[in-house]
C-alpha cells in the first residue's frame, strides 16, 4: 500500500488567481481569441474547502487511470463514495488510493495497474473511505 501525507490547501486568494488567456483548440488552429479573465484555481477546484486535502501519489497500482507516481490528488473528505469512486480508504493502518467497487459480498479496492492484486473487503478488516478524488495534478 502507499503512504500518504495530506496537504491542507492554504486558502490565500491572492496566491491562486491567475490570468487565464482563454481557451486553446487542440483541434485545427484559429486565430487566437482576445479573451483575458482572472482564473481562481482554488474556486475551480474545491468545492469544499474545509474538507478538501492534496495528496502526492507515490506508488504504481493505480497508474491506469491516469494516477502517475508524483502526481497530486485533491481528496474531498465531505463527499460520499459511489460504486466506482476513486477513493483514499484506511485500511488495517494504511491509506491507499483506489476504486472502491460494491460486490456481492460487500466492496473491494480494486487497483487500476493489473500488477496489484484485488483487495476485498472484511469485517475483520479497520476500514473507511477517507475520502474521494476530485481532480489529479500532473506534471506533463
Amino acid at each position: 500500500m502507499e503512504n500518504f501525507t495530506p496537504y491542507p490547501i492554504d486558502f490565500d486568494a491572492s496566491e491562486s488567481e491567475f490570468d487565464m488567456l482563454g481557451d486553446v483548440r487542440a483541434g485545427f488552429p484559429s486565430p487566437a481569441d482576445d479573451m483575458h479573465e482572472r482564473l481562481d484555481l482554488v474556486k475551480l477546484l474545491v468545492r469544499h474547502p474545509a474538507s478538501t486535502f492534496f495528496f502526492r501519489i507515490s506508488g504504481t497500482s493505480m497508474v491506469d487511470a491516469s494516477l502517475d507516481e508524483g502526481d497530486i490528488i485533491i481528496v474531498d473528505k465531505s463527499l460520499e463514495p459511489h460504486d466506482g469512486s476513486i477513493a483514499v480508504c484506511y485500511i488495517d493502518g494504511e491509506f491507499t488510493v483506489k476504486r472502491v467497487v460494491r460486490t456481492k459480498q460487500g466492496f473491494s479496492l480494486q487497483p487500476a495497474n493489473e500488477s496489484y492484486p484485488i483487495i476485498n473487503i472484511t469485517e475483520q478488516n479497520n476500514f473507511i473511505v477517507w475520502g474521494i478524488v476530485t481532480y489529479v495534478i500532473k506534471k506533463v
